[in-house]
């Protein structure tokens, strides 16, 4: 689980913010986004995970199998600097 304070108190101003940092971490499509009402949904090979604001923090949570789970280190890397930089422009 990555967790990120955030002073956003609304899904609709973090939608698009949160968007765009995955979109720049996670580059031509190999990261499906999807939003089911207030929670983001993520794919990939081997991955699956949601995103959402709770109690004035920005949750990520993942389950990861291969090949997605050889790769974990920088999975995390990549979307805890996607919610860094979310943060940076909210």
């Amino acid at each position: 689980m990555i967790e990120r304070p955030t002073n956003i108190t609304s899904t609709d101003e973090l939608r698009p913010i949160l968007d765009g940092a995955l979109a720049q971490q996670f580059p031509g499509g190999m990261l499906q986004r999807k939003w089911e009402g207030d929670v983001l949904h993520l794919s990939g090979p081997g991955a699956k995970g949601t995103i959402q604001l709770e109690d004035g923090k920005v949750v990520g949570r993942a389950q990861l199998s291969p090949p997605a789970s050889m790769m974990r280190g920088l999975i995390e890397q990549k979307i805890s600097q996607a919610l860094e930089a979310a943060m940076e422009r909210a």
